[in-house]
């Protein structure tokens, strides 16, 4: 094969955020944009003096994922590997899956073609994230490498074949991952207990929101538990997720969200684009993200994979606190990391946590390095199946045994990004301690950075947080998923052990709080009548 160096112009908007570079679909169908970035990948990581042999391409099946697959192996086979791994039916796989394919078959990295929770289609948008031979997200001193690397790339490499030719090249080999990832669940999962579950007349739903996980669920939920077919919904992935927005929350799965508040079953669950985030429900009753890595804390020991016990927990700093209270009483290490799975992964790798979770609804666990919706669903079907409780009386006794912590957060999409920096900039140098709101003293405010306690790399200003008197803890950043202008993304906390509060919704407990936060960054004042477009 001959193997050609294709000239190109370089792009100045290919800086990776939290789940690797995202933009939307018109701009990654940009001539080159996409194959850039693919070259400056590998350029680095071979810099860098990894020996890449094999590599691993999958995706949530989002347009235009198949399309530029005969780019992206052509570039990979230019640039000297052997073996590329094509994953998924049609490129349609879970994240976690993914992830869990990269360490099964000790291939040396990855691309994952998706933008997660991001709508998709022409009109929406598209993605692609870099992992590493661990089967987790780049950390950043190599996304830095690689966004300097589209800065000035001239060429990439390509072969001088058709892209009929590439997708049967002898160095391509295609993988169907779901079995691989079924086998895996039910190797850590007591799969007996769910079934009988199941058969003793429970009932159950799972919103697949026509993404990547709906035959995943079918294999799990419906082959190997017994679950009804009919209750795996929106099962059939499209490239467009049929025009919904598969984010699993509230606010982008309401009907879903309303339908098991009026008793759908009793027990609900979503997963997004790529299949690793989830939504947790009762019949009735709504889980928020810290609360479900608190239950999954405080119950780890039902799951045969973490019977032994675990060594410590992990979340974001903009998740709850919830899970510190569960940990701490059990005697658990606690870390907090910025928002970006890639953070857990050295955590993780050092053996110093088993369980990680954080704000965006997501959880996950030692098995892989990448956050697993399946997986945080097959944990509450083990606790439900092993202590015939209901989601609400889990969670319940949680809040009686450690207090509840009211928690929401606030997601401004879209909104005006030089307003947006400007007040990021002001934040992080404003002097606020001792500063007064209404009824409200600030006690300190402090700007988030992190060194990792096992790699040591820094990672500067990941966001602000703000602490009042009466323990109220406020936490603000700049999300790196967005693709439109920018995503202001706001916190609230504050602890209750006042059990007669505790069946208050978090909106009305703290809804005097967001007008406090509203105060302090001036939102109406620099945005206008701003509103948030979620709240969860």
């Amino acid at each position: 094969m001959e193997i050609i160096k294709v000239q190109t112009t370089s792009f100045d908007n290919q800086k990776p955020g939290t789940g690797g570079l995202r933009k939307q679909t018109k701009v990654f169908m940009q001539k080159n944009f996409l194959e850039n970035f693919v070259q400056a990948s590998i350029s680095v990581r071979k810099n860098n003096g990894d020996k890449l042999e094999s590599w691993v391409v999958g995706g949530d099946g989002r347009y235009p994922g198949v399309l530029v697959l005969p780019s992206i192996i052509k570039i990979l086979v230019a640039n000297g590997i052997k073996k590329v791994l094509v994953v998924g039916r049609e490129l349609i796989a879970p994240t976690p899956a993914i992830s869990n394919v990269i360490k099964k078959y000790n291939a040396d990295g990855g691309f994952i073609l998706s933008a997660s929770h991001n709508p998709g289609g022409e009109n929406g948008d598209f993605g692609i994230k870099v992992e590493m031979a661990n089967g987790g997200g780049a950390p950043e001193s190599v996304t830095n490498a690689i966004f300097e690397e589209t800065k000035k790339i001239s060429f990439y490499n390509s072969l001088n074949i058709t892209d009929e030719e590439a997708l049967k090249l002898a160095e391509v080999e295609y993988l169907d991952p779901i079995k691989d990832y079924a086998d895996l669940m039910e190797s850590m999962f007591d799969f007996d207990a769910i079934k009988k579950w199941f058969d003793a007349g429970h009932t159950f739903r799972f919103n697949a929101m026509n993404a990547s996980t709906g035959p995943t669920a079918i294999e799990i939920f419906v082959n190997r538990l017994g679950a009804k077919r009919e209750w795996i919904l929106n099962s059939v992935p499209q490239p467009d997720f049929g025009g919904v927005h598969p984010e699993p929350n509230p606010t982008y799965a309401k009907d879903f969200y309303d339908a098991m508040m009026n008793g759908l079953a009793e027990f609900g669950c979503a997963c997004d684009g790529d299949g690793d985030r989830n939504m947790i429900l009762g019949d009735g009753f709504y889980v928020i993200p810290s609360d479900c890595l608190a239950i999954m804390t405080k119950y780890h020991k039902f799951i045969p994979y973490y019977a032994n016990g675990l060594s410590g927990v992990a979340r974001s700093i903009p998740t709850s606190s919830s899970v510190d209270k569960v940990a701490h009483k059990m005697g658990l290490d606690v870390y907090n990391t910025p928002t970006g799975w890639k953070f857990f992964a050295s955590l993780l790798d050092a053996g110093k946590i088993n369980l990680c979770g954080e704000e965006s609804f997501g959880q996950g666990g030692d098995y892989i390095r990448e956050k697993d919706g399946i997986f945080a669903i097959l944990f509450w079907l083990n606790i439900l199946a092993k202590t015939g409780k209901s989601v609400e009386e889990l969670v319940r006794e949680m809040w009686r045994e450690n207090g509840r912590i009211f928690y929401s957060q606030y997601s401004y999409e879209g909104v005006d990004k030089e307003i947006a920096n400007k007040l990021w900039s002001d934040m992080l140098t404003a002097n606020i301690d001792g500063k007064v709101y209404g009824k409200y003293e600030i006690s300190k405010k402090e700007v988030f950075d992190y060194i990792d306690p096992v790699s040591h790399e820094e990672s500067k200003a990941q966001g602000v947080q703000i602490f009042t008197k009466d323990n109220i803890r406020i936490f603000f950043r700049l999300s790196g998923t967005g693709t439109v202008g920018a995503t202001l993304r706001l916190y609230i906390e504050k602890f209750e052990d006042d059990e007669t509060k505790f069946s208050m919704s978090a909106r009305e407990y703290l809804k005097d709080v967001y007008t406090l936060v509203s105060d302090i960054l001036e939102l109406n004042k620099r945005f206008g009548n701003i509103e948030p477009s979620a709240i969860n």
